[in-house]
């Protein structure tokens, strides 16, 4: 070391080691409630649960795609079968029960169920709205489809209406960006949205009616204004446009 830079290093006043902020989250929420479990009237160590012995019998079904010392690979269709049993949800004796029938360590399954968005650790509404607001739907709408259920329901996102009926969620794609926009309610989805259209869905489902599944527009599945086609038809022109009449102009 230099005379020059040792004499630096005497004379000038060190600065104090810098500090680290605290970390800020901005999770988003969702429907797997809290981070941590905190017990509830409803919610404890010893809520009773059980398996039906029908989903025991799909317990021994699913168990046998696995290798017998890999039981623990079903840890997700169990927890899957325990909420679906359960009312939508999963109290933290379902979770027991699960680590029970797979031999695993309770940890183990309150890591997957807290990881995995679609395990509901608080109880929620009857019918999961889910609505899909990535940017295909988005540009499509989306946000106007998530307005449209606040103002219907008079929930915002993460809240259950009064009469336990809904849950409200915002999400990430859902995989039908063609059909877009559209919410997937519990198991199904709903396509091709308008705000009068979703509103009529959840005005169904309130009053016990069975809304059509998929499209809510003049389409089957997600075919496009020119109907169906295969690999080994001729290719249809754009809907959009005449190209036989533009081909003299683009021959000039």
């Amino acid at each position: 070391m230099s005379s020059l830079a040792a004499t630096l290093l005497r004379v000038l006043p060190r600065s104090p080691p810098a500090r680290r902020s605290p970390s800020i989250s901005h999770a988003r929420p969702f429907a797997a409630g809290l981070n941590v479990h905190r017990d509830a009237a409803h919610n404890t160590h010893d809520t009773p649960f059980d398996f039906t012995e029908h989903n025991y019998q799909r317990i021994r079904a699913i168990l046998k795609r696995f290798p017998k010392n890999y039981a623990a690979s079903a840890v997700i269709p169990l927890l899957d079968l325990a909420q679906r049993q359960n009312g939508g949800w999963l109290p933290l004796s379902a979770m027991n029960k699960v680590a029970t029938v797979l031999s695993m360590p309770p940890i183990r399954v309150y890591e997957v169920a807290s990881f995995y968005t679609m395990f509901n650790r608080e109880r929620i509404g009857k019918y999961n709205v889910q609505v899909c607001t990535t940017t295909p739907c988005m540009l499509r709408g989306g946000y106007d489809i998530l307005d449209a259920c606040k103002s219907h329901l008079g929930i915002g996102v993460g809240a259950d209406t009064d009469d336990g009926l809904f849950h409200l969620m915002e999400v990430e794609c859902l995989g039908a960006c063609v059909n877009a926009p559209m919410v997937q309610i519990n198991d199904h989805f709903y396509e091709d949205l308008t705000p009068n259209s979703v509103k009529a869905v959840l005005t169904d489902l309130k009053n016990g009616k069975h809304p059509t599944i998929g499209p809510q527009i003049d389409r089957n599945g997600c075919e496009g204004p020119k109907g169906r086609t295969t690999l080994t038809s001729p290719p249809p022109a754009p809907y959009c446009r005449d190209l036989d009449a533009l081909k003299p102009a683009q021959q000039k």
